[in-house]
């Protein structure tokens, strides 16, 4: 038997390792894709030239290298035709005007996720380079469609609303794709770049089931290619009562794991439940968002009253927000992280401030 074994596997012709040359540093011309869709491996195999590979010493170790290549080959090429999906029939890259574009109407940012410290740098790179390096990808509208607008977002809403801000030119690749393919390509493109939270996802899948999108969360998870559980904890979190949702700090604070948590609450004890998120929110009391969830679960009857100490409540993430505490004689302290209040924030800090503090 092993030696039959034997014959076959060497007739299994392994594909030859070549070295790869370096690239060259000529610019290549602007296409619709590639440039999007390159990975760091194969930026470091054109790099750098192809190290020799052990070949194994027996059939079985032939074999099984043989269908670890094909394997990883197949998965590359599935991941690519992906990624490349979206982009069918697009044209180069072009200069639009940030003010003629809308966004789709599957949007998923929250406004809380522009204003961290990854936006804000964001913002300022595409002000040093006077446009966005990375172009967004947008859709045509028909004529007639909308007045406002030319085009609709594809992916690209942060890079888009910061060209929008500062008046410039923002960078697209103009893709005919139908309503299917756009929001399949932004839910991609938002999980590689900066993960939606929670919540965020869970709107966004929302709003594709209520618009008949997709007849099922089965046929949803299987073309964004995600997880069946994933999306039922995602839609668990975003069909809570909004007054639930606004009990947080923020949406952005909610997390996975408390999806079922709320939902066996919400089913067991909806009155109670929006009862404790209403007082919450008319307390105004500075919590975490697990010492909200503790509240909103019944575990936890802290005394709601301002005058109570509060633990430190983060504001943005560590070392790039602040820190807010209350204390028992009603006082509040914010306390930025080193670097976050620049001399622009200050100033723009002081004049809020100022305003409101004269208006009382």
């Amino acid at each position: 038997m092993s030696k039959k074994l034997a014959a076959k596997a060497s007739l299994i012709q392994l594909p030859p390792v070549r070295p790869v040359p370096v690239a060259e540093s000529s610019p290549s011309p602007v296409t619709s894709a590639p440039a999007e869709t390159a990975t760091a491996p194969a930026v470091a195999s054109a790099v750098a030239p192809a190290l020799p590979e052990a070949r194994p010493k027996t059939a079985p170790g032939s074999m099984a290298v043989f269908m670890a290549s094909q394997s990883a080959a197949v998965k590359e090429a599935e991941e690519l035709r992906l990624k490349l999906r979206a982009f069918d029939g697009a044209v180069p890259m072009k200069a639009l005007d940030p003010r003629r574009i809308r966004a789709s109407r599957w949007a998923n940012r929250h406004a809380d996720a522009l204003a961290d410290k990854a936006y804000e740098e964001l913002r300022a790179d595409i002000a040093a380079s006077g446009t966005n390096v990375q172009p967004i990808c947008v859709r045509g509208l028909a004529a007639g469609t909308d007045a406002n607008a030319d085009y609709e977002l594809v992916f690209g809403h942060r890079r888009h609303r910061a060209c929008l801000e500062l008046g410039l030119p923002v960078q697209a690749i103009i893709a005919d794709i139908d309503d299917k393919g756009l929001f399949e390509a932004m839910e991609r493109e938002n999980r590689a770049r900066k993960n939606l939270s929670a919540w965020e996802q869970g709107m966004m899948y929302r709003r594709a089931l209520d618009s008949g999108l997709y007849a099922s969360q089965r046929k949803l998870a299987e073309s964004v290619g995600v997880d069946l559980s994933l999306i039922s904890k995602s839609l668990a979190l975003a069909r809570l009562p909004d007054s639930v949702i606004e009990a947080f700090p923020s949406p952005l604070d909610v997390q996975f794991r408390w999806a079922q948590p709320l939902s066996e609450v919400l089913q067991r004890d909806p009155e109670g439940l929006v009862a404790r998120a209403k007082e919450l929110r008319a307390a105004k009391a500075v919590l975490s968002a697990k010492q909200v969830l503790e509240v909103l679960l019944g575990q936890s009857q802290k005394p709601l009253n301002r005058s109570t100490p509060v633990p430190e409540r983060r504001i943005g993430r560590a070392g790039q927000g602040a820190v807010l505490t209350g204390e028992a004689d009603g006082r509040v302290t914010l306390r930025f992280d080193a670097g976050v209040l620049t001399e622009a924030r200050q100033a723009a800090l002081l004049a809020w401030l100022q305003g409101h503090l004269d208006s009382e």
